[in-house]
């Protein structure tokens, strides 16, 4: 089981760890939600916990709970930039279905 980050995913995080002084890395989970079931957390981590997952690419870890990890083995995190719109997003093989306003996504 692996979680990954492009270059441009990690230099986004650790920008943002550095402007907030503190932190270990990054959490990405899951939660139940929209119409599809599925929608991606993303919060910073400043303690892990006993059952945390941790992978690291390009210096900055990714922090995956035993359950989440299940819906997002495999995934790269990727942050892109188009136009005046950047936000990251999620390359996982899991997906087997989006909803259509691309909040929520089915495996």
């Amino acid at each position: 089981m692996a979680i990954s980050m492009t270059e441009a995913a990690a230099r986004h995080v650790q920008r943002s760890l550095d402007g907030r002084g503190k932190g270990v890395g990054i959490r990405l989970g899951v939660r139940t939600t929209g119409c599809s079931g599925l929608a991606y957390v993303l919060e910073f981590v400043d303690e892990l916990k006993p059952e945390d997952q941790v992978f690291e690419s390009h210096g900055v870890r990714v922090i995956i709970d035993p359950k989440s990890l299940v819906y997002l083995d495999g995934t790269e995190l990727d942050f892109t930039k188009e136009g005046l719109n950047e936000g990251f997003k999620f390359n996982n093989p899991n997906v087997r279905g989006e909803c259509g306003c691309g909040e929520s996504f089915s495996v």
